[in-house]
């Protein structure tokens, strides 16, 4: 599904024709395609519909079908709300409304205030579910081992990162008084995100800072070694800019590597992926948004996260890109965390989640 002549694919179709569409085109052409009455309707990356509010799980919500089936191996990211939003499009009703789900088994689940609400919830979902772990289906994959490293800031590093914490809490103070709620989280968000970016890299905040960087130290060191007992690695980050700093300084230390991020265009996706498979490259330089999913990486044994996302679940559909079918090696999961900063504080919330 795509292309200038999409009405006149949808007007063409008859029996047993199969369309496969993005997300994204679900978003952009929601009426046309909820004006089809389908016979079934899979959403494969299900998590994709996670959000009640957005565009996208509103336009799935739109369209007609016989029958409905979605696929995911991260049904719920961050809260059970999320479950309730997946089952309102092939269940609707069978949770209540998201008022009732919430009194019901969100809150007593997630504030371990009632032991039976998991096993009400679980009895209640199950004859829909068919779940398959990876250690049921794949009993011959090899170990997979976890390591945070704990990186310290210089003195320079520090002070730069103590600075910006304090403009964010002169920045944000009494705003709440004069400001919607809505206005007040985006800037509190705004506020975060600088604080995130100042623990990858001084120049993520500065562009012409001399800063060095602790946390590219940290990670030339692992690099060195990796290479010297004849490792690849994926290396993932979340931040754009971050992979460029990365980027740069593999390509001063002569090490081969492939790069991908979300303005890779799908062909030299595909070769890229291919190539770094094939054996060329020691490293993959990988957006965590544009990589997390769809890629088979096993020539990699070991994967680095430069940096912290929010959503456990995230990172480790990241880390499988290496850990899947065909991996014939254990496989090495390295976490960079800044010591002291906001990203000790969001590998807190992954224990929560």
């Amino acid at each position: 599904y795509g292309g200038n002549k999409r009405e006149e694919l949808l007007e063409g179709l008859g029996p047993f024709d199969l369309v496969v569409c993005s997300y994204g085109l679900l978003q952009q052409d929601g009426e046309l395609l909820a004006a089809v009455q389908w016979q079934a309707i899979v959403l494969d990356e299900a998590q994709a519909i996670k959000n009640m509010s957005t565009k996208r799980s509103q336009a799935a919500m739109q369209l007609s079908g016989a029958f409905k089936m979605v696929a995911t191996g991260t049904p719920i990211e961050n809260r059970l709300g999320e479950l309730w939003n997946v089952f309102r499009f092939i269940n609707p009703g069978l949770l209540g409304s998201l008022k009732q789900f919430n009194v019901r088994y969100a809150s007593p689940i997630e504030k371990s205030e009632d032991k039976k609400a998991r096993q009400r919830l679980k009895r209640l979902i199950q004859p829909f579910i068919l779940r398959r772990t990876k250690n049921q289906v794949l009993e011959e994959l090899p170990p997979r081992t976890e390591i945070t490293v704990a990186v310290e800031m210089g003195n320079e590093e520090t002070a730069l990162y103590e600075a910006i914490r304090k403009s964010a809490l002169e920045n944000l103070a009494g705003i709440g008084k004069v400001e919607g709620k809505g206005e007040l989280h985006l800037k509190i968000l705004a506020e975060i995100m600088r604080l995130r970016r100042a623990c990858c890299n001084p120049r993520l905040i500065l562009a012409d800072s001399a800063i060095p960087s602790s946390k590219l130290a940290a990670f030339a060191e692992i690099v060195e070694e990796l290479r010297e007992n004849r490792h690849k690695a994926l290396v993932f980050s979340q931040f754009v800019g971050h992979l460029e700093i990365i980027r740069k300084y593999v390509e001063r230390a002569g090490i081969p590597h492939q790069y991908l991020d979300g303005s890779t265009p799908a062909p030299e996706r595909k070769r890229r992926v291919d190539a770094f498979q094939s054996g060329e490259g020691d490293l993959f330089l990988i957006s965590l948004k544009a990589g997390g999913v769809g890629l088979n990486l096993t020539a990699a044994d070991y994967v680095i996260h430069m940096d912290p996302w929010w959503n456990p679940a995230v990172e480790d559909q990241a880390s499988d890109r290496a850990h899947r079918i065909g991996q014939q090696r254990p496989v090495t999961i390295y976490r960079l965390v800044t010591k002291g900063t906001i990203e000790e504080k969001i590998v807190g919330l992954h224990q929560q989640k």
